[in-house]
């Protein structure tokens, strides 16, 4: 991909596609981290002295303009960190649009409405698209959320816009995802979690091409270990992916690839429950779900990672919205902030869990596409990466 500082920016009416999908509690942003993570290629932009328009969607509208999911707070939280006003835009196409865009001087920044509004974006409408590049000289993606989307900004109005390239952020997440595939420093060790093997099953099943060893914990370790042939008591448990699991189990055994589960767990009445029962190694009894690793397994896991050169992890270990349930993950978080491997952090629940653990800025890269990265990491080509190569 041409990268966003190869190209001069200069006068031009830059369009660049950010993922402000973020948070809102009270009209106002709740967590600007994908804001701030769209900053550098923003600042650069500016600086080559570019016209410069920017474009996200927001929560789920459904193709319908609702004042509840209005970027506007998105380009106030903007406007702060920038230090400059950011006007924003009454649509994002049309002609009071383009009239808005025609009269950006150099180093202005104006945000479009939500793209969502209408739903040419996510059909990746010609006519959307093109409506879209209108308002644009170069293109840049910015947005490694949405890029396993076709969505008319994330691929369709690419071949209407005479330059196009990828923004400081998407390149850093294609890089680091990159090196977990084709050149990970060895040990490489992978950390997965949360609910669903189903969510993640194609993923288990490309890494262990890939990595040393894989831990697995949450509620999708109770599928492997059913698989396995333990008792999981009322713990959440895939039926219908018992045979997947076997088959990544006896994937990992004959290709010498260590696939760690629990071997201890933090256990309660059920998810509901304001405290844990208790701890049991092994088998879970009946009317018992696991909701945490135990101290024992955060041993078993700690010692994999002090080994690991490089990890990536997806998914917390526990219940970690809940104080009873939360040691595990907490404990997977600070074991990655004081190793000396490459870090990768990503997913949304993974990320809420560093952030709430303190230990962020000691990760060497968390990614802002949880769905994203998962489909790259399954091998998977993504479209808006796809469109950007051609």
């Amino acid at each position: 991909m041409t990268s966003i500082d190869q190209l001069d920016l200069a006068g031009k009416r830059v369009f660049i596609r950010v993922d402000f999908n973020v948070p809102l509690k009270g009209g106002a942003v709740s967590d600007d981290s994908r804001i701030r993570a769209s900053l550098p290629t923003i600042r650069h932009a500016i600086a080559a002295g570019a016209k410069v328009i920017l474009a996200s969607h927001l929560g789920r509208p459904k193709g319908q303009a609702k004042p509840e999911f209005s970027l506007a707070p998105a380009a106030a939280r903007l406007s702060e960190l920038l230090g400059t006003p950011v006007a924003l835009a009454p649509d994002c196409i049309g002609a009071a649009v383009e009239a808005q865009v025609g009269a950006l001087e150099p180093g202005q920044v104006l945000l479009l409405e939500n793209l969502r509004f209408h739903p040419g974006e996510e059909k990746n409408s010609e006519d959307f698209a093109s409506a879209l590049a209108r308002l644009a000289d170069v293109y840049i993606n910015d947005a490694f959320g949405t890029a396993h989307r076709a969505h008319a900004s994330t691929t369709g109005m690419v071949a209407h816009v005479a330059e196009s390239a990828a923004g400081f952020l998407l390149q850093k997440e294609v890089d680091y995802l990159g090196k977990v595939l084709r050149s990970p420093k060895r040990p490489l060790l992978a950390i997965l979690g949360g609910a669903k093997v189903s969510d993640k099953a194609k993923v288990v099943d490309h890494l262990i091409d890939n990595v040393d060893g894989i831990l697995i914990g949450g509620a999708m370790a109770y599928t492997f270990l059913r698989a396995q042939g333990h008792a999981t008591g009322a713990s959440l448990v895939e039926e219908d992916m018992l045979d997947s699991a076997r088959a990544a189990l006896a994937k990992a055994e004959a290709k010498g690839i260590r696939l760690l589960l629990p071997v201890d767990h933090v256990v309660a009445d059920g998810p509901k429950a304001e405290q844990a029962t208790g701890t049991v190694v092994g088998d879970i009894p009946a009317g018992q779900m696991g909701l945490d690793i135990g101290p024992q397994t955060v041993a078993l896991f700690r010692a994999e990672i002090d080994a690991a050169k490089m990890i990536f992890w997806n998914g917390p270990v526990g219940l970690f919205e809940k104080a009873p349930f939360r040691a595990g993950t907490m404990a997977i978080a600070a074991a990655l902030a004081a190793s000396s491997a490459v870090t990768i952090v990503g997913g949304g629940d993974s990320v809420a869990a560093l952030s709430q653990s303190g230990q962020a800025d000691k990760i060497s890269h968390i990614s802002t596409g949880g769905g994203a990265s998962l489909e790259f990491l399954e091998g998977s080509v993504l479209p808006g990466i796809l469109a950007l190569e051609a």
